[in-house]
Order: structure tokens, then sequence, then C-alpha cells
């Protein structure tokens, strides 16, 4: 497997190349020069449209492993690059509405009024401060009680998808966001079903430890289920390696096997592990617009250009989604884990991390897609 690193030392290279004899050729005019970048990213090359609407459903039932911040810095990134972009916050805790500096305090039109209520998308939206691409709808404590709420619902699990079709179909062509971001709690409830069935595709972030694996599993087989019988065009199409540390073998184990099992849905960019990006949300802001010369900001900004590439040849979808049961999707050949075997020592560090996560759980023979192209086809 490629260094994990790679692609941003790659980055940094190209940088000090670029600027070789001339006087960004210290450690603190380079990060002036990446900050310059990132904060006239207008006048950069933008990022590419995709050829079509890209709701994305950031998910993983894990809490902690950089669902909120991913979205937040992935959103900002491609709003700074050119691209409409709504962020949807799904999370009663309300911090994807804290970084994006959008108020959230009890009695603020959010999500809960669009999904309980009788509120439109459209009466729930907020501009943000980090651009005018990027628009956010808030969630309030109100949220936490959403899903016995729901219960009684007709068509509970389809409220999001509609609001947010109602929505895109409200605005003229030039004013339709390219990107909804969905950031989901970390459960597998009713909100995380409504964001699952109204997303085209789903973005896992997986911290690089142990821990984060071990509930993939269950969330993999929950997207299958949603796919079969609520929403056909589901599918995870990226993972997304979180709080990388270079310093540690864990690390790079973990993202060994991820790489191993998941192949080219991994993003080549992975997120290191950086101060920058823990205090940002305490200004209300994300990393980009907190300190954009750090190597947090850095890397989601690259990341954020791999996954916009991946949208350019999206086909348009032809008809709406059916808002009934779909027809189960075709069987697909299984994909097994890669389990490497111990090492003579026995040594536990040295055994299948991933392998070990999704040997008791149906994620072992779960059928998941080897590249986007082989998705799209």
């Amino acid at each position: 497997m490629s260094d994990p690193g790679q692609r941003l030392r790659t980055s940094l290279a190209a940088d000090t190349a670029a600027t070789s004899g001339t006087d960004f050729d210290s450690p603190i005019a380079m990060e002036a020069l990446r900050a310059t970048r990132v904060l006239h990213a207008a006048d950069q090359e933008p990022f590419p449209a995709p050829g079509r609407l890209r709701v994305v459903t950031v998910a993983n039932q894990k809490g902690g492993v950089g669902k909120t911040t991913s979205t937040v810095n992935l959103g900002v990134a491609l709003a700074l690059y050119g691209l409409r972009v709504l962020v949807i916050d799904l999370d009663p805790q309300g911090n994807t509405s804290t970084a994006l500096g959008v108020e959230h305090t009890v009695g603020t039109p959010s999500i809960y009024d669009a999904l309980v209520g009788d509120s439109s998308l459209a009466d729930v939206v907020h501009p943000t401060t980090a651009s005018p691409n990027l628009r956010c709808v808030p969630a309030t404590i109100d949220l936490a009680g959403a899903e016995i709420e729901l219960v009684s619902v007709v068509a509970r699990e389809y409220r999001l998808r509609r609001a947010i079709e109602g929505y895109v179909q409200s605005l003229p062509e030039d004013r339709r966001p390219h990107y909804v971001l969905i950031d989901c709690p970390p459960s597998l409830g009713l909100l995380t079903l409504n964001a699952l069935v109204a997303g085209d595709e789903v973005l896992i972030p997986i911290q690089c430890e142990y821990y984060a694996l071990e509930g993939l599993g269950q969330l993999l087989n929950n997207i299958e289920l949603v796919r079969a019988h609520l929403n056909p065009g589901i599918a995870v199409r990226t993972i997304l390696l979180t709080m990388y540390d270079a310093r540690t073998k864990l690390a790079d184990q973990v993202a060994e096997e991820v790489r191993s099992h998941f192949g080219e849905l991994v993003l080549p960019t992975v997120i290191p592990r950086n101060v920058r990006v823990s205090e940002a949300p305490g200004y209300g802001q994300s990393v980009l617009t907190y300190d954009p010369g750090s190597r947090g900001s850095t890397s989601y900004v690259e990341a954020a250009r791999e996954f916009a590439e991946r949208g350019v040849h999206l086909a348009p979808v032809a008809d709406p989604r059916p808002m009934g049961p779909p027809p189960p999707p075709p069987a697909t050949a299984p994909m097994p884990v890669v389990r490497p075997q111990a090492s003579a020592t026995g040594s536990r560090a040295d055994r299948s991390l991933a392998g070990a996560a999704f040997a008791g759980t149906d994620a072992a023979v779960l059928p998941v897609p080897t590249s986007v192209d082989e998705e799209n086809r």
C-alpha cells in the first residue's frame, strides 16, 4: 500500500519546487503561501461540477470518528472552490451548525420544523459566513424527540427526501446546489434512516483506530437493507480516513486493512490529527477559515478535490425516484475480507485489525463495489 501521507507530502513538495529560489523558502513562509491559496480560492481553478446533484449522507454510528468535522470542512472546501453546497445538520447536538456559525438555539427554524412540522426546507435554510455558496439547515435540541414524533407519521422514512426534492425543484437552475451534505447522528435510528433514504451515496469517515471498525459491519448491513427495500440508488461510494497519526504503526495497519477491503472507494488523501481542526469549531469556523495554512486545512482541500473529481462523470437521473418500495437490487458477488496471517511470534499488534473487526459480522460477505466506475456502470 502506498504511504497514506504521500499525497500531502507530494503537495508540499510541489509547493517547495514552485517557490524554490524565491522568498518562500522557510516553513513559515510555505504555510503562509498555502493559507493565501485557500483564502483566495476564488482566484484558483474551481473544482469540477458534478454531472448531477449529489446528495451525500455522511454516516457512521460510531461517535468521534470525524463525521461532523468532515461534513463541515468538505462543504466549506467545495463552496470556496466554486460549488454550491447545502449542509443539513441531522444531529440533535447541533455541532455542524456551531462549526458553520449558524444559530441553533431553541426556537430557531431548523430541520425539525421540516421533518415534523409543516415548514418547507426553504423556510429553514440559513446563510453561513464561510462562503456565499454555502448554506446550512441547522439542528436544535427539539430534534432529539423527532424519532418518537415520527413513529406515527405516514411514510416517515421519506420525510427528508421529499423536503430536499421540494427545495431543489423550487429553485431556479442556476441557484440549485451541486451538493447536499447530510450530517447524521451517531446512531442507526430513524433520523439516520431518513438520511439514507434521502441520499444517493454514502460517505463513511473512518478513524484510524480499531474501535472505529467494530460497528462498521452493522452500518453496511443497514445500508444494504435500505438499498433493498427503500432506496435502490443508495450506495457506499466514498471512504475517508480521518485522525491519521503517522507516528503510530496502528494507524498504518488500520489504513491498510480499510484500503484492502474497500479498494478505490477510499480517498487517497487521509486527514491527519491536527489541533487546528479541533480548535476551529470553538470559534464558529471551519479549519479552512480558522487556519487555512494548517495541515488539516490542506488535507481537507485535497480530499474535497478528489471527492469532486469523482462526481464529474455521474449520469443525470432520468426519472424521479419512486416513493414506494422499490424492487430488490440485482445480486452482486461478495467481496471477502483480506485477513493476513498473524506473525510467528503471535503478537496481538501484528494480527489483522480490520479482519478481526469484520470477522464476526455479515460485512465479511457484503457486496461492496471495488471502484467508483464499477458502481456507475
